[in-house]
């Protein structure tokens, strides 16, 4: 039984909710339609505090009600038919005007405070929404089509807000408080979640969430979406089947997870791979993954594990390949030496604006491992383990693109030499803020061509001719 008994005499049972404006009475027995018919609702309604406050005292007492140890053995649509029944139960109680566009919308959100995320599950279940920001309880934005806009969504207070940021870290393991007021976590679509709240966020809660699309990454969709060509990502299935160490760069949100997917389709079956994140959300589809995931210090400040101890003991579980998330710190110098003792084929993600400043950054990252090493030999181990570097940029039109591509030749004196093979020119933008532009060969025929032929691996031999048009 899900809900437990009520206190008053008499049987529990559901009480019809009263007519609506055409002397219609609602049928509780199709929660699907009563969500289908939601959807409309004007945007005042979510803005009215009135609403709101009823909302979540209606939630309160259904918690007050429900049976926890009877959710896991139901259905879903079972599990959302009885929450239905017994929010119209309690509507009838409190005797509250609301027309049947109102009760309905009242019984999905109820629905959604209860098994989802509140306020923002409809926004988690948008497929066109890519990013969720959250500011304070009185203002979320969401982007679309890489542009931002603001939604009528909102919470009742703050600690409804952190209400619903301690039910999606807790599900990981993770924990938020005054102590521990910064989180990273994910959702169980391995969507990225980072909140912070007071005393370090001023005005309140701050959630930031980085959705997964429902599809995965694929070179096809990157293709038509033109983030690149079809002979610039031909070029990228030698690369990976010719297992080049890859580095792939950019600034934030211009696509470096996903083409680090798209990428590791390219990965064969056979092989064994380790991958290793702060917060896991790679989609690898291969048999024989292996996933790590960092974890934070407990309350008492013990128990964190890195992603320099995690890189430190993939190195132990006879890995074919290592895919790092993205490297921030010292866990760049235990991935070059990855990179430069068989592990071939090994592939992450840097923040970096161009694919030279992505070699800084690198160098920089390995300084932080706080190994008293020179300058050149940390650039001789960068130029010896790192084949390729891929730049990518989130243009001002929201679209994501591949703007260059590198290749790493090795060194002249102190210097990382490297040399461009493909870019993207930029040739303006229209009356509509959309960009046009060319992907364009530099005329330069990369050295690991021959490290093509020697594997059996093919490639058009006209893709390198200077100037050519691609596309």
């Amino acid at each position: 039984m899900l809900f437990r008994p009520q206190k008053s005499s008499g049987d529990h049972h559901v009480a019809p909710a009263p007519p609506s404006e055409t002397g219609q009475t609602a049928k509780t027995s199709n929660i699907t339609d009563i969500v289908a018919e939601s959807q409309g609702l004007e945007q005042d309604l979510m803005r009215n505090d009135t609403y709101i406050a009823l909302k979540v005292q209606l939630h309160q007492k259904l918690l007050e009600n429900i049976n926890f140890a009877a959710i896991d053995k139901l259905e879903p649509h079972e599990l959302k038919l009885q929450i239905g029944e017994m929010v119209h139960e309690l509507l009838a109680e409190e005797q509250v005007p609301l027309n049947m566009k109102e009760r309905n919308q009242l019984v999905s959100d109820i629905i959604d405070e209860t098994l989802g995320l509140g306020p923002i599950e409809p926004l988690i279940k948008d497929p066109t929404v890519s990013d969720i920001l959250i500011n304070t309880d009185a203002q979320v934005y969401v982007e679309r089509k890489g542009m931002l806009e603001l939604t009528p969504v909102r919470f009742k207070d703050a600690k409804h807000l952190v209400r619903i940021i301690e039910k999606i870290v807790s599900s990981v393991g993770r924990r938020i408080d005054e102590s521990s007021p910064m989180v990273d976590a994910r959702l169980k679509d391995g969507s990225r979640v980072n909140a912070i709240i007071p005393p370090l966020a001023v005005d309140g809660p701050l959630v930031s969430i980085r959705k997964f699309g429902t599809m995965r990454p694929t070179m096809e969709n990157l293709i038509s979406a033109n983030s690149l060509t079809a002979e610039i990502a031909d070029l990228l299935r030698a690369i990976v089947a010719c297992r080049l160490n890859v580095i792939i760069s950019g600034g934030t949100g211009s696509g470096k997870t996903t083409m680090l997917n798209a990428m590791s389709s390219y990965i064969g079956e056979s092989e064994r791979i380790v991958t290793i994140e702060d917060a896991a959300e790679l989609q690898l589809q291969q048999p024989h993954v292996v996933r790590l995931e960092t974890r934070p210090p407990n309350i008492e400040g013990r128990g964190e594990v890195t992603q320099r101890d995690l890189v430190k003991n993939s190195l132990r579980m006879r890995p074919d390949r290592i895919v790092l998330g993205e490297v921030r710190s010292g866990e760049a110098f235990d991935m070059l030496q990855a990179m430069n003792t068989g592990h071939d084929g090994s592939m992450t993600t840097v923040h970096a604006n161009t694919c030279r400043d992505a070699t800084t950054r690198i160098e920089q990252m390995v300084a932080m491992a706080g190994l008293d090493l020179p300058v050149s030999g940390i650039r001789a181990n960068i130029a010896a383990a790192v084949d390729v570097i891929l730049q990518l940029e989130r243009m001002s039109d929201g679209g994501r693109r591949l703007t260059s591509l590198h290749e790493i030749t090795g060194m002249e004196g102190d210097v990382i030499s490297m040399q461009e093979i493909f870019a993207f020119r930029r040739l303006g933008t229209d009356a509509d803020g959309h960009i046009s532009g060319e992907f364009r060969c530099t005329g330069i025929r990369p050295k690991f061509v021959q490290e093509f032929a020697t594997r059996g691996i093919t490639v058009d031999e006209d893709l390198f001719s200077p100037d050519r048009l691609l596309g």
